[in-house]
C-alpha cells in the first residue's frame, strides 16, 4: 500500500525540481503514447482521435461531484469511470484519460474528495509527498467508506448516461489506483447493471478481514469482468490475498486476472516515484483487453 515513511523519505531526498522534471516527462510520455497506440498509418502509427474535454459537476446525496471528462467527438462512446490514487485528481491523472480517450473511451476522472474541496490539490505527486499530503486527505479520507462510494458511483454513473458523447447500450468500465482500487469493487457492486469490466491497479485494502464490506466479499453483487493488478512489495507485505481474491472470484463466478506485475506500488502513474514504464505499459495492455471484452 502507499506507505506514508516510505514516501516521506523519499520527497526528502529528491528535490522539487529534480522530481518536476521528472514528473514532466513521464506525464509527457504518457501523452505521446496515447498518440501512438496503432501501426497501420504510413508512418506505421495511428493519429491521435480528436477529443473534447471540460471541467464537470453533477449531484450526489453528499453534494456536488467535480471531475474532468475527455471522449473522442467521432461518435459515442463507451464509459469509463475513473477514481484516482491518494493524490486525487491532476495533470498526471488527466493525460492518463487523455490516453484511454484515444483509445475510443469517454472518461471521467472525478475528485473523491469533493465533500470537502473542489479541484486539484497537489499538482503533482511530488507535490502531494513534499507538503504533507497525508496529513491534508486523512480527514477526507475517512468519509470514503463502502457507503460513500457506492452513493458516488451511483451518482457519476447517472451522470455518465446523460452525456451525448456516452454510448449507454454499452457497458461501462471503472479503474482504481491505490485507495482507488477498493472504489471500483464497490462501483460494480453499486450499479450492477452498467459496471461490466472493473481494473485495480495497486490497489489497497482490497481484502479486510474483519469487514462485511471487504472489496474481496462484492463478487456476488456484480456482473462484471476484472482485472487486479497487485504491486509486487505489496505482495509481499501481504502474499494470501491473491489466492482469497482469486477464490472469492471463482466461488461467485466472475471473470477475473488477479496477477503481481514487476513493480511497486505506484507503478502505472507516471508522476508516482515508483513509476517503471514496462511493467505500467504491461499493466494498460491487460486493461485494454479487458475493455474490449467486456465493454
Amino acid at each position: 500500500m502507499c506507505d506514508e515513511a516510505k514516501l516521506a523519505k523519499w520527497a526528502k531526498g529528491l528535490n522539487r525540481r529534480q522530481f518536476g522534471a521528472l514528473t514532466g516527462t513521464l506525464a509527457g510520455g504518457a501523452a505521446l503514447s496515447a498518440c501512438t497506440l496503432g501501426t497501420d498509418g504510413e508512418d506505421g502509427m495511428l493519429a491521435m482521435p480528436a477529443l473534447s474535454e471540460r471541467a464537470v459537476s453533477f449531484p450526489t446525496p453528499a453534494g456536488t461531484m467535480d471531475g474532468f471528462f475527455v471522449a473522442p467527438v467521432s461518435a459515442p462512446s463507451p464509459a469509463v469511470l475513473f477514481w484516482p490514487d491518494i493524490a486525487g485528481l491532476r495533470e498526471a491523472k488527466r493525460n492518463m484519460a487523455r490516453r484511454l480517450a484515444g483509445r475510443g473511451y469517454a472518461v471521467l476522472v472525478v475528485n473523491p474528495y469533493y465533500r470537502d474541496v473542489a479541484g486539484e490539490q497537489f499538482e503533482d505527486f511530488a507535490a502531494f509527498a513534499g507538503n504533507n499530503g497525508f496529513q491534508k486527505v486523512r480527514p477526507w479520507r475517512e468519509k470514503l467508506d463502502a457507503e460513500a462510494i457506492m452513493a458516488d458511483a451511483s451518482a457519476a454513473v447517472a451522470f455518465l448516461d446523460t452525456q451525448a458523447e456516452v454510448d449507454t447500450t454499452r457497458g461501462i468500465g471503472t479503474q482504481g489506483y491505490c485507495m482507488g482500487g477498493p472504489f471500483t469493487f464497490w462501483s460494480a457492486a453499486a450499479v450492477p447493471d452498467r459496471i461490466k469490466g472493473v481494473a485495480s491497479f495497486h490497489g489497497g485494502g482490497l481484502v479486510r478481514d474483519d469487514n462485511p464490506m471487504s472489496p474481496h466479499r462484492t463478487f456476488d453483487d456484480t456482473q462484471a469482468s476484472y482485472l487486479v493488478a497487485i504491486a509486487q512489495d505489496d505482495d509481499a507485505d501481504a502474499p494470501d490475498h491473491k489466492r482469497i481474491l482469486r477464490e472469492a472470484a471463482a466461488e461467485a463466478g466472475r471473470p477475473a486476472k488477479v496477477e503481481v506485475y514487476a513493480g511497486d506500488h505506484g507503478w502505472t502513474v507516471p508522476d508516482s516515484p515508483a513509476y517503471a514504464e514496462g511493467p505500467a505499459e504491461r499493466a494498460y495492455a491487460d486493461l485494454m483487453t479487458l475493455y474490449d471484452a467486456a465493454l
